[in-house]
């Protein structure tokens, strides 16, 4: 009997192609939410700067609340806490949407958009539930983990499409109010599949996900791919007004996703092997390699269609790196905190994200937009760089450890 497709392997388990709906559907608005602030913002106050301020103040308060949220739906369920904490966020969004409308005063924005940090990690909860219900099925386990990645950029690469469009057509308040209806809907759909909900752990004598030997450094790497993305949006950018056509970044950094998107669900049906670690090393050198090609398309053509062109080879390691590196954060994260382990690395991408954008709009004001697309290529080699180092430290102590108890 020839093996069946991996994908659909995949979603024949029961339950599978119900909560993973319903996860899609609240994933989509985490790439319309901040693009839907600055257009309204921007457009009622005539200011980007608060704008991008307000915007900040979220991606900051998130990445202090996150891990929290994820601690609660360790410990409480995913039910029991993604759905009030949704409803809170859902709030802080409607109250950011009146403020703005009745000329409140600009740190109401702030409360406002703080308030949303409590909206949960439906990324992760997926990822959770997939790893209780692969238990045992490493193969089929890679194969969701490509899935919820190529997910992952294909919500990032519509989310502002779709805000930008609802916001142009409509009114300014128009993607905040479209964004919150399909994250509480899907928030609602996706909790409601109780069958594949991993149990939760009231009690529990498992160490801090930053305690667990292993992931630190993977955090740490983390944060490193994390600037890659943000330099890389800001310096495309700054590149593409240089060029005098700034509105079509969103289609050229689009690409870049799409790009990640095809080579993750290419990734999936492959059957991993040898050791994570040495995959993720080739992995974080492949994407070295590939950041490097936007720099040489920006310095040698000169054109958008090129660099177009060029971010689109370069996004096709993003997601095999991802899926990598994800997968090791569930195999050292104690399971009953595997969605703090999960919120841990949103918050190490988020101060990546963070740190890439500052770094990259300082290259670019300092130097060029064509000299700044070293930035990415520079943090990619920072990731690839504490990964190794990192992995020759374990090697020693794997083996020590292999052998002494071989010993006993």
């Amino acid at each position: 009997m020839p093996h069946p497709h991996p994908y659909r392997r995949l979603f024949a388990v029961p339950g599978a192609r119900a909560f993973t709906a319903g996860n899609l559907l609240a994933r989509l608005p985490m790439g319309m939410f901040s693009v839907s602030a600055v257009v309204m913002i921007a457009g009622t106050r005539g200011s980007y700067a608060l704008a991008g301020a307000v915007t900040a103040t979220g991606l900051a308060a998130t990445a202090l609340v996150a891990p929290w949220t994820a601690r609660l739906v360790d410990r409480y369920g995913q039910a029991r806490i993604a759905v009030p904490a949704t409803l809170f966020a859902a709030l802080g969004s409607l109250a950011l949407v009146l403020c703005v409308r009745g000329d409140a005063p600009d740190w109401t924005l702030f409360a406002a958009y703080a308030a949303t940090a409590t909206t949960p990690n439906t990324g992760g909860m997926s990822r959770a539930r997939w790893s209780h219900l692969l238990r045992g099925d490493p193969a089929g386990l890679h194969t969701a983990n490509s899935f919820e990645q190529a997910a992952d950029e294909l919500c990032f690469m519509l989310g502002p499409v779709l805000a930008a469009f609802l916001c142009g057509t409509f009114f300014p308040e128009a993607g905040t109010l479209a964004g919150v209806a399909l994250l509480v809907t899907g928030v609602l759909l996706f909790t409601a599949q109780r069958a594949t909900e991993p149990p939760p752990v009231a009690r529990t004598t498992s160490a801090s996900p930053l305690h667990t030997p292993g992931v630190p450094p993977l955090l740490a790497c983390f944060v490193a791919t994390g600037a890659v993305f943000g330099s890389m949006e800001v310096v495309t950018i700054a590149y593409a007004d240089a060029e005098g056509h700034r509105s079509a970044a969103g289609v050229v950094l689009a690409l870049q996703a799409a790009g990640s998107c095809a080579a993750g669900l290419a990734y999936g049906t492959r059957r991993p092997s040898g050791p994570a670690d040495r995959r993720l090393a080739w992995c974080l050198l492949a994407m070295a390699v590939l950041m490097s090609l936007p720099l040489l398309a920006a310095r040698t053509a000169g054109t958008l269609p090129v660099l177009a062109a060029a971010l689109l080879v370069a996004g096709m390691a993003t997601a095999p790196t991802m899926v990598t590196a994800m997968a090791l954060v569930q195999d050292r994260t104690p399971e009953d905190r595997l969605n703090e382990g999960m919120s841990l690395v949103v918050t190490a991408l988020l101060a990546g994200l963070a740190c890439g954008s500052a770094s990259g709009g300082w290259a670019v004001e300092h130097g060029s937009a064509t000299a700044a697309f070293v930035v990415p290529v520079a943090a990619a080699g920072t990731a690839l760089l504490i990964h190794t180092t990192a992995y020759r430290v374990r090697s020693p102590r794997r083996n020590a450890c292999t052998n002494s108890g071989r010993i006993h």
